[in-house]
C-alpha cells in the first residue's frame, strides 16, 4: 500500500487517473489535492468520492504550508503532480498565473518532497507530469519529438512548463529527489473542461453556435485519448526509470481543419441531422500569436522499453467522445452556466 499525492485531481486528466488507479490498485490510498479553479470539477469524481482509500483537500500547491502539512499528515510516499495552467490563450492574456501555478507550485511541490523524504528516499516517486509543448514546434516534414529534443517553448503556457521541468531535474541531480517526467500530446475524451478544442466545437454544434477555428486551420496535432495517457501514467510511475523522461503519444497526427470536420460529421450523425449542417458552423477568426505549426511525438522508448502501446483508436475515441458530451448534456450546461462551481462549493460547505 502506498499514499500517493495526485495534484489537481479534480481536472480532465488527474480525474480520469484517479478513477483508473483505484480501480487498478484498490489498496493504494489516494489524496487528491485541487484548488478548484475553475476547471476543477468535483462531479468528475463521482463515482469514486466515497472510496475507502480515496481523499480531498482543497489547497493551493503554492501554499508551503499547506503542503508540508499534507505530506506529514497522510506520510505521503509518492507524488503525481498534474495540478497545472494548460489553456494557451490564458497563458497570453496572464503569463504571471502561469508562472504562479506551474513553476512556483511545482517548486512549492518539490521542497516539500525533499524535507518530508530527507533521509528516507526508499519507496519514494515525485512524478512531474508535463507537455509535448516545451520542445516548441515543428515542420511538416520534421521528424517528431523525442526525449532528447532540444527544449524551444514557444508561448508562456508552455515556458511555464520547461521551468518546472528544469526545477524537477534540478531537484533530482541536487537532492537525489526520486524523479520521473513524462511529456504527452494533446488529450482528448471525456469530461474535458470546454474551452478545449474537441469538447467546444461539439457544445457549440449541438447549440448552433459559431465553431472559431484558427487561421487556415491547418495547424497540426498528435492527439491521444485521456485513458491511454493515464496507462502510461501508471506504466511508467511503476516501471519507468527514476531520473528519466519518457514521451507519450499515439501518432495520431491530425490538421485542425481536417479534426474539426470528422468531429462536426460524427456530431451531425449522432444528432440525425443533414450532413454538412454543422461545418456550417465554421468561423475562421484571426490565429493565436506565436502559433506552433505542428506537434508530434516519437514514443519509442516508452514502447521500447515498457511495452506501452495506445488502446484507443483515434476514430473509436472520438465517436466515443462526442457520444458522452451528447449525453451529458447537464454536465456541458453546468459549465457554460457556472453552476458546477456553485454546487461543489455547496456542497464542501456541508461538509463537518
Amino acid at each position: 500500500m502506498s499514499n500517493i499525492l495526485v495534484t489537481g485531481g479534480a481536472g480532465f486528466i488527474g480525474s480520469r487517473l484517479i478513477r483508473h488507479w483505484l480501480a487498478r490498485h484498490p489498496r493504494d490510498r489516494i489524496i487528491n489535492v485541487d484548488n478548484l479553479t475553475y476547471a476543477g470539477n468535483l462531479s468528475n469524481l463521482k463515482e469514486i468520492e466515497n472510496h475507502e482509500n480515496y481523499a480531498f483537500t482543497r489547497a493551493d500547491i503554492r501554499d508551503f504550508e499547506a503542503m508540508t502539512g499534507i505530506f506529514s499528515r497522510h506520510a505521503i510516499d509518492a507524488v503525481i503532480h498534474l495540478a497545472a495552467e494548460s489553456h494557451v490563450d490564458r497563458s497570453i492574456a496572464d503569463p504571471f498565473a502561469f508562472a504562479r501555478t506551474n513553476v512556483l507550485g511545482t517548486l512549492t511541490l518539490l521542497q516539500a518532497a525533499s524535507l518530508a523524504w530527507a533521509g528516507n528516499l526508499a519507496g519514494k516517486l515525485f512524478y512531474h507530469v508535463s507537455t509535448d509543448e516545451v520542445y516548441g514546434a515543428l515542420e511538416r516534414d520534421d521528424p517528431p519529438f523525442s526525449e532528447t529534443t532540444r527544449y524551444d517553448p514557444r508561448s508562456p503556457y508552455s515556458a511555464s512548463k520547461a521551468s518546472s521541468d528544469h526545477f524537477a531535474r534540478a531537484f533530482h541531480a541536487t537532492r537525489a529527489l526520486p524523479v520521473k517526467i513524462s511529456n504527452c500530446s494533446n488529450n482528448y475524451g471525456p469530461r474535458q473542461f470546454p474551452e478545449k478544442l474537441i469538447p467546444l466545437f461539439i457544445n457549440n454544434a449541438r447549440q448552433g453556435k459559431p465553431l472559431p477555428l484558427y487561421g487556415n486551420g491547418e495547424n497540426i496535432r498528435d492527439w491521444i485519448h485521456v485513458d491511454d495517457h493515464a496507462r502510461a501514467i501508471d506504466l511508467i510511475f511503476h516501471e519507468g526509470r527514476v531520473g528519466d523522461t519518457y514521451n507519450i503519444g499515439s501518432g495520431e497526427e491530425w490538421r485542425n481543419i481536417d479534426l474539426v470536420k470528422f468531429i462536426l460529421r460524427v456530431t451531425d450523425e449522432m444528432l440525425e441531422r443533414p450532413p454538412g449542417t454543422s461545418e456550417k458552423l465554421i468561423t475562421p477568426v484571426a490565429d493565436r500569436p506565436g502559433h506552433d505549426a505542428r506537434y508530434a511525438i516519437d514514443a519509442s522508448k516508452l514502447r521500447r522499453e515498457l511495452g506501452w502501446t495506445p488502446a484507443v483508436p483515434f476514430e473509436t475515441g472520438i465517436r466515443q467522445t462526442v457520444r458522452w458530451y451528447l449525453d451529458n448534456t447537464d454536465w456541458l450546461d453546468k459549465i457554460n452556466s457556472g453552476a458546477y462551481r456553485d454546487e461543489q462549493e455547496n456542497k464542501l460547505a456541508a461538509k463537518p
